[in-house]
């Protein structure tokens, strides 16, 4: 036997003689066939001659029965006479009729005529026949041979029908064999043209079975059926088998038991079998089908189909079943454990994706509705919301901080309530003891109700039939507990559902300790960050400010302040450190008070951030020789000086976004004020830049985070920021609204600080300024010049003691410094004296001995100002003083010897040796364009 892939089984050698043994059989059989029809023909053919040739011989014997003469000579003839009538009329019907003989017998069994003369007269052995009156027919061997004999009744003349004998007439066999013999030829022909076609059939026949069977032996053949059939019905797997049209052509046990189908199933179509229309549809012809699941009553089957005309075989299907109902509950417990780890899965990814507890609680609630319950509940120890670790043990407040199910209308507790543990409730157990509880019957259970009855029954009447409680538990602290509820809709919890519920439980718990942590974390770094920050803006007169902080979800580096200078300036800073958290908001602290320390040495914005990056280099190195303490990762700085005397504004920048200023007619600028490195580079010095701001101009100052968003590049920001700020009619509290309306994106990514500072000028009038010869009859000319325009003040109470400081002053510079001196005084919030020279030597205030006759005058001015110091310039140096101004007084009574002068320290205002000089009853004044409500605090 020979297998050709894909095509079957093929002929080779021997298998050959099966068609020629079916060939030569088929024509031995068409050889007999014939051989058998010539006989059986020749056989019918003679019987129908015997019989033709018998009805013959009664038609001839009836003739002569009928004639006249021979009725009437055997009627009433005698004997000898009678002989020779019939006789000679016999021996002439003969001759006419062809017969061999024609004879006539009386009643009496005598012959009257016979072929053989010498039988004429004697009786004969046999019988008369025609005594019935009927012709008879038969085959008769006498004298002249083997016959067809006919025997007809002989009647006398007349209408009496007297019987007076029988005529039998007789037909040679001879003539009908050569009959016979003439019509064989003939049929020899048909037979051996019937032969030929037979043959040829028979030869067409066995060459399209040697196709069929591909050569096969009948050995081999039954063989591969009896394989065929044990392997139809032999496996456990149903087989179907369709022609194109939908018929089935084979169908085996195994699928008549899956399919229901009867007996007669085969050569009928699939539709029309009482199968579902998912079955027919499945198993059509023409479908490829892969491992389909089909439902035919109570079973599961799973199908595979393909057709089976592809590689030369019949056209048409053949499809498989195999019953997987047994495999059901398998594969449903298989489906339920991989919807659990899908359930748990998804857990993960939607609980560990926010640092919010209440949010990280809403996805535990949400994440098993509706395949895991019906409602999900989550409770919280009040603490836990604030970042705290709720205490080990005792009854702590419980906070509802989600609720989600399969409905809006629920039963539960409100969101937000606070409330305690029943300790007799289930609850409470499964909360002190750290373990789950399983209530698969509540309508059965009463201890739960013991936390709210009338809550426990609405409960009921809604529906609820079983529930699970978790505790949140996570690095051993106690975060709260979860509650599962299933309606009476749904199977109750089993042990299984359990053990879901401790796991999704446990995996949400570190989400939600991991977000108390953060939010722990947050706070304090929020606390800390506006503990670093200002609390207040300063008071002072040179601009009016609003501000802005807007703090991203994580703590940041950003930063402003707002720091009074002497002669009535104010520095305004803003600045950021790259990172977040902890360290950032630490790291900001520092800054902002190296900047308000710098800014005590009144040194320009350059020189201050020049210190400042060494600051942060320092630090830098610092943190590099502790072990996993981060450096700063970058830092930025801008710092502006106004002088509101001369409206001039000083300002540079380290790697800062440009201060926008807005003048009073509406025109934005970005000053060209150099960028700088980022501090702690100390790559490349920093750059200033001098502006001459009119009065009533705003300058803008900001973070990175204001501009550099994800939806929009810098340039846009600061084309939309330029827009925003274009209205300058706003005050400064409205401009911040404005730009953060405008810039800050929804979700804001990085922290946000904003100041904005209008700016103010210091009055002509309030400014007195002259210069003093160096000559130490001078000062007396200083004194009486500063009493003058005390006096114009109405500041007549500070005369005496800024005489004293101005004398000192003055007498310092003509003595130690060289010319040209100025004076400058300053109504300002306080009054503010400033003697300016051309040395770079600065006083040093010390304790002069008992036997010195110098070195006191600066111990007296610091005894007499509020506040003094050295302000260097590029031209030499400034000395300065500031004197609070007295406020006013309601009681106009005259002072009393003693009574001292209102200042903000002890000792200010009072000299030793000297009486005070009391304060005067008349108002302070206000500055112009201020009113008393808009005076800062």
């Amino acid at each position: 036997m020979v297998w050709w892939p894909g095509r079957g089984l093929r002929p080779g050698g021997r298998r050959r003689k099966l068609s020629q043994r079916i060939l030569l059989a088929l024509l031995l059989i068409l050889a007999v066939m014939s051989a058998v029809g010539f006989a059986l023909f020749a056989f019918a053919q003679r019987a129908r001659l015997d019989a033709l040739y018998e009805q013959r011989a009664v038609s001839i014997a009836r003739i002569a029965a009928g004639n006249p003469q021979i009725r009437s000579a055997m009627a009433i003839g005698a004997p000898p006479t009678r002989h020779g009538v019939v006789q000679n009329v016999a021996h002439r019907i003969a001759a006419d009729s062809g017969a061999s003989y024609v004879v006539v017998i009386d009643l009496h069994r005598v012959r009257h005529s016979h072929p053989l003369p010498a039988l004429i007269g004697q009786r004969i052995s046999d019988p008369i026949v025609v005594r019935d009156g009927k012709s008879h027919t038969r085959i008769n061997v006498g004298a002249t041979g083997r016959s067809a004999n006919g025997i007809a009744p002989l009647y006398a003349p007349g209408n009496g029908h007297r019987l007076v004998g029988e005529v039998s007439a007789g037909i040679p066999e001879a003539q009908a064999s050569g009959e016979l013999a003439r019509e064989l030829p003939a049929f020899g022909i048909y037979a051996g043209i019937a032969l030929a076609v037979g043959g040829g059939a028979a030869f067409l026949l066995a060459a399209r079975l040697k196709r069929s069977t591909f050569g096969l032996e009948l050995e081999e053949i039954a063989g591969l059926l009896q394989d065929r059939e044990a392997t139809l019905h032999g496996i456990r797997e149903g087989v179907v088998g369709l022609d194109p049209r939908g018929r089935i052509t084979v169908v085996n046990d195994e699928a008549r038991r899956l399919l229901g189908l009867t007996g007669d199933a085969e050569g009928r179509p699939l539709d029309e079998l009482g199968l579902d229309r998912a079955a027919v549809e499945l198993l059509a012809p023409g479908r490829v089908v892969s491992d389909e699941v089909l439902t035919v009553g109570e079973r599961l089957l799973v199908v595979n189909c393909w057709p089976t005309g592809r590689d030369g075989g019949p056209p048409g299907s053949v499809a498989t079943l195999r019953d997987s109902t047994e495999l059901r509950l398998l594969s449903q417990k298989a489906e339920a454990a991989r919807r659990r780890l899908q359930l748990l899965y998804d857990a993960s990814g939607s609980m560990g994706t926010s640092l919010d507890v209440k949010r990280t609680a809403g996805a535990l609630a949400r994440v098993g509705i509706p395949h895991f319950a019906d409602f999900a509940v989550v409770d919280l120890v009040e603490g836990v919301l604030h970042g705290e670790e709720p205490p080990p043990d005792g009854s702590v407040p419980m906070r509802r901080v989600a609720v989600h199910g399969i409905r809006d209308e629920h039963p539960f507790i409100q969101l937000d309530e606070v409330f305690e543990l029943d300790l007799a409730t289930p609850q409470a157990w499964a909360f002190g003891h750290r373990q789950a509880v399983l209530e698969r019957d509540l309508a059965a259970a009463q201890s739960w109700r013991a936390q709210d009855p009338a809550r426990s029954e609405a409960i009921l009447e809604s529906g609820v039939r079983s529930r699970i409680m978790a505790p949140l538990r996570a690095r051993g602290v106690l975060l709260g507990v979860a509650y599962f509820w299933r309606m009476r809709e749904r199977e109750p919890f089993d042990e299984d559902d359990l053990s879901l519920a401790e796991e999704l439980v446990a995996r949400a718990a570190v989400s939600v300790d991991n977000a108390r942590r953060y939010t722990h974390e947050h706070m304090m770094a929020v606390a800390l960050q506006r503990s670093l920050l200002p609390r207040g803006m300063p008071d002072q007169n040179a601009v009016d400010l609003a501000h802005r902080y807007l703090p991203a979800q994580s703590v940041g580096g950003d930063w402003f302040d707002v720091i009074p200078l002497p002669g009535g300036r104010v520095a305004l800073a803003v600045g950021d450190v790259v990172g977040h958290g902890l360290h950032a908001a630490a790291t900001m602290g520092r800054l902002r008070t190296a900047v308000r320390n710098f800014s005590a040495l009144d040194i320009p914005p350059d020189e201050l951030l020049w210190h400042l990056d060494e600051l942060v280099a320092r630090i830098d190195e610092e943190d590099a020789t502790d072990d996993g303490v981060p450096g700063v990762t970058g830092a930025s700085c801008v710092y502006v000086i106004y002088d509101p005397t001369t409206r001039a504004c000083t300002m540079a920048r380290a790697a800062h976004p440009p201060p926008a200023v807005v003048i009073p007619d509406g025109t934005v600028e970005f000053p060209d004020v150099p960028a700088g490195p980022p501090l702690g580079l100390a790559a490349l010095p920093f750059e200033t830049t001098r502006l001459r701001l009119p009065e009533g101009s705003q300058i803008v100052l900001y973070t990175d985070g204001l501009i550099k968003t994800r939806d929009r590049d810098v340039d846009e920001s600061l084309a939309r920021l330029s827009a925003v700020l274009g209205d300058a009619s706003r005050t400064p509290d409205q401009t911040c609204t404005a730009v953060l309306d405008a810039l800050l994106p929804a979700r804001p990514s990085d922290d946000v600080a904003l100041l904005v500072a209008r700016t103010r000028a210091l009055a002509d009038d309030r400014i007195a300024a002259w210069e003093v010869p160096s000559d130490a009859a001078a000062v007396a000319d200083v004194r009486a010049r500063v009493n003058r325009q005390l006096s114009e003040w109405a500041l007549d109470e500070l005369a005496f003691t800024t005489e004293l400081i101005l004398s000192e002053l003055v007498t310092n510079a003509i003595r130690h410094a060289t010319g040209p001196i100025r004076v400058r005084l300053l109504y300002d919030r306080s009054l503010i004296c400033e003697v300016s020279d051309t040395s770079s030597t600065s006083p040093h205030l010390r304790y002069a001995a008992t036997t010195d006759e110098g070195g006191r005058g600066l111990f007296l001015v610091a005894q007499l100002a509020t506040r003094w110091g050295t302000r260097y310039l590029s031209t030499g140096k400034i000395i300065w003083a500031e004197q609070a101004i007295p406020a006013p007084v309601a009681d106009t009574a005259a002072p009393q010897e003693g009574d001292c002068c209102d200042s903000p320290r002890a000792g200010a205002g009072t000299t030793p040796g000297i009486a005070c000089r009391c304060v005067s009853s008349r108002s302070r004044p206000v500055l112009p364009g201020w009113t008393t409500a808009q005076r800062p605090a």
